[in-house]
């Protein structure tokens, strides 16, 4: 029997599968694509805009709820998304920074709340904390003294999700480390010095680090909870 040019036996019901989940996803990229065909940086702010801003990442809240609707931490994921989709449109608006912040923290507390605490893993918080201590240090003589302590409060919020994504794993981590590059950058841009491309660079990681997390919910926790 010849079984040249034979690969391993497929698996039908896994490619079925991620064809479901990629026809789910396609209102994710056709947003994102929407959005960096429109926007321009010199259009003053506007609810079209921030419509327009904010769908990439409803579009995936409406994915997770098709793709994983009874899981606990789907909701959870879910709501991280639309508290996400909150700061998108505030931060469209330079007067409405802080409540754009509080709505992030939010969606990271429940980001927080979904990777979870176990395994604790200690170890993978060194190489955050050697990371996110000396980035703060030098972006906090740069930011006015009410900014301080709300930016320090984030940072350390956002580090926790950092520490917890890599601990989960997978799109998860590569995720959570996205998140944290694409607000890195934000910070530095709109505090210290402006960076040639910031906001492409900002929203393209941002966009991707969503879309990481939410397939990180489709596939379910990686590690057993006690």
């Amino acid at each position: 029997m010849d079984t040249r040019g034979r690969g391993p036996p497929r698996e039908p019901g896994l490619a079925v599968h991620n064809v479901h989940i990629g026809r789910w996803l396609s209102p994710f990229f056709l947003t994102c694509t929407i959005y960096f065909l429109l926007w321009n940086p010199e259009d003053p702010p506007s609810p079209l805009h921030a419509l327009v801003k904010c769908l990439p990442v409803l579009s995936l809240a409406v994915c997770l709820r098709a793709l994983s609707p009874s899981r606990s931490y789907t909701a959870l994921v879910q709501g991280a998304l639309l508290c996400s989709a909150v700061g998108d449109i505030c931060l469209i608006w330079p007067d409405a920074f802080l409540y754009g912040m509080v709505a992030f923290a939010t969606a990271h507390l429940l980001y927080l709340a979904t990777f979870g605490f176990s395994p604790l893993q200690p170890a993978t918080l060194l190489p955050v904390a050697l990371a996110c201590i000396p980035y703060y240090g030098l972006l906090l003589p740069h930011l006015p003294p009410d900014k301080a302590l709300p930016v320090a409060a984030y940072a350390l919020l956002l580090a926790a999700v950092l520490w917890r994504g890599l601990v989960w794993g997978g799109s998860a981590g590569l995720g959570a480390l996205l998140f944290t590059i694409s607000d890195a950058v934000l910070a530095w841009d709109a505090f210290a010095q402006p960076l040639p491309h910031a906001h492409l660079v900002v929203m393209t990681t941002y966009y991707a680090a969503q879309a990481l997390i939410t397939l990180s919910a489709i596939s379910g926790p990686r590690h057993k909870r006690n």
